[in-house]
């Protein structure tokens, strides 16, 4: 007797879950515990916030300081004296300021002049200690036009003036003396003579001795201060592709005697220093913004190991009703990334806002690099992803019958 079989019966396969069925049940968990999920998305925040805002507040520095630059040029170069060889302070030529005027790819220079043991106060009852550092120099006309400083207040001295007692205080000589603005009934005691202050500078970046200083003509200063004419820094501006080579010449040509005892410097070159030990600070502030994205990805980790034994029963309901590990996998992996993601946006939103903030407090043109923003989101995902791949493998191999019977 042959026995017969019915109709072979279709094996059923699972039914595969859309991208935006993952999205949703992976949301699920963050809805049912949002205090947990929002701690946890602030740890992720807090990183991402501080790497973007450290790289943002840097980028916009470094602009403002390249726009600075490019204003004031890379081609003004400096002399001022050096050291004998005893070890003394040294001193230039009174020809050395014409002398440098000479050479060929040079386009402007001036001049300016200590005045030895000429001491500033406000007034006569200040007591004689109280100098508060400020230098007086000598000064040439065309000192503004060739070191790029403007008057912030008055006026700068001029063929009249300058054989006169009128001064232009520095940004920083009118901030310790006390004076806002200039004018004709403003006046300060400079080597006990009332000056006139016709004018007050803004900061000069290229030339910053001149912040903390008082600028008088060299005919006042010859006449009414005892000024011996000796230039102690001449600034000279050249053509760009010519810098390197007035540079090389510029000692010699400024004191041929002895090319030993002069300084050459290029202002510019400072600014570049500035920039580059900012970028190093940036480096080291970016490690701690790293370190905190990684405490904040072992909180999602974290986070996400404790939802799994919370939720065992939940885990072995779906698997009895057929769903497979790989559904239970993307399950808790979506819900790691998901939560990672809102960190790691909300982070790049608090980083833009503070560089923001701080860009237009300090005056700069806020600069937030594309790369951060979305590096800063990738970073997120990522750090997502592996924190939450151990709990979504561990919630995939948990048998059904102990997920039920878990308490």
């Amino acid at each position: 007797m042959t026995g017969t079989s019915g109709p072979r019966q279709p094996r059923l396969r699972p039914a595969r879950l859309r991208p935006r069925d993952v999205v949703r049940v992976g949301a699920v968990g963050l809805r049912t515990r949002p205090t947990r999920a929002f701690l946890s998305a602030l740890g992720i925040a807090i990183g991402i916030a501080a790497m973007v805002a450290v790289v943002g507040i840097s980028s916009s520095s470094r602009a403002d300081l390249d726009r600075t630059i490019d204003a004031l040029g890379t081609n003004l170069l400096t002399v001022s004296p050096g050291t004998t060889f005893t070890g003394d302070e040294a001193q230039l030529p009174l020809v050395a300021e014409s002398m440098v005027g000479r050479i060929g790819p040079v386009l402007a220079h001036s001049a300016i002049g200590r005045v030895a043991d000429a001491k500033v106060y406000r007034s006569a009852r200040i007591p004689r200690a109280q100098t508060n550092g400020i230098a007086v120099y000598a000064a040439r006309l065309d000192l503004p036009d060739t070191v790029g400083a403007t008057v912030g207040s008055g006026t700068w001295l001029n063929a009249a003036s300058a054989r006169y007692p009128a001064a232009v205080l520095g940004s920083a000589t009118a901030q310790r003396l006390g004076f806002g603005r200039a004018g004709p009934e403003v006046q300060v005691l400079v080597g006990g003579v009332l000056f006139t202050v016709v004018g007050i500078l803004d900061p000069a970046p290229l030339a910053p001795e001149l912040d903390t200083a008082v600028l008088v003509g060299w005919s006042a200063a010859e006449s009414e201060l005892g000024f011996d004419g000796h230039a102690t820094t001449v600034y000279t501006r050249s053509e760009e592709s010519s810098v390197e080579d007035v540079r090389a010449v510029l000692g010699a040509t400024a004191n041929p005697q002895a090319p030993n005892e002069v300084a050459v410097s290029r202002p510019s070159d400072a600014l570049a220093a500035k920039q580059a030990a900012g970028e190093a600070f940036t480096r080291l502030l970016l490690g701690l913004g790293a370190v905190a994205l990684l405490v904040g990805g072992v909180g999602v980790a974290n986070t996400m190991v404790i939802s799994v034994l919370e939720r065992r029963a939940e885990i072995g309901l779906r698997r009895s009703l057929g769903a497979t590990r790989g559904q239970v996998r993307q399950q808790f992996l979506a819900e790691s990334l998901i939560l990672s993601a809102l960190g790691g946006c909300g982070g790049v939103a608090l980083g833009s806002a503070a560089t923001a903030a701080y860009a237009v407090a300090q005056g700069w043109t806020t600069v937030v690099p594309m790369w951060v923003l979305v590096g800063g989101v990738g970073a997120t995902l990522v750090i997502g992803g592996v924190a939450g791949l151990y709990p979504a493998i561990r919630a995939s191999r948990m048998p059904p019958t102990e997920a039920l019977a878990a308490p």
